[in-house]
């Protein structure tokens, strides 16, 4: 004799596919993440050390930004492919999401090394310099999301 459960579909497997699947576009994130924040910490030392004092600090950051955005869209590309993340927006969604967060979270850490404080922190994005490199961090989420439709 069958019981109701009998008749149920066996959700495992896709309970399970779909826990992969979020594992490896948080893992590619987290990927993202740190090494755009690598590149970054490099150029933004050469910005606060060479180009801001010669330029001034918006510029130095307009000058910046153009060659993050580059690495990070390149970066994005090499993520995906090596974790082989599927081309659907949910999930280059949640590696976006990922990244970002624990991109403003080093930055936030970085901070807080160099002695600034969260409010702090938060006050230079009130500043042109700021504002532009915080709308650069957004783009940088995005470019997962983009490539989906790019490519």
């Amino acid at each position: 004799m069958r019981s109701s459960r009998d008749s149920l579909p066996d959700r495992t497997e896709s309970f399970t596919t779909a826990l992969v699947r979020v594992f490896r576009a948080t893992k590619a994130g987290a990927l993202y993440a740190n090494i755009v924040f690598l590149i970054g910490f490099i150029l933004g030392t050469i910005r606060v050390l060479l180009l801001a004092p010669r330029l001034g600090e918006t510029t130095a950051v307009i000058a910046e930004v153009p060659m993050m955005l580059a690495a990070s869209w390149f970066v994005c590309r090499w993520c995906v492919d090596r974790l082989h993340l599927r081309r659907t927006v949910p999930a280059r969604s949640l590696m976006g999401l990922v990244a970002f967060l624990l991109l403003m979270s080093a930055e936030v850490g970085l901070g807080a090394v160099f002695g600034r404080s969260f409010v702090d922190q938060l006050a230079t994005y009130g500043s042109l310099s700021g504002a532009i490199g915080l709308a650069a961090q957004v783009i940088f989420t995005m470019f997962p999301v983009i490539q989906v439709w790019r490519w």
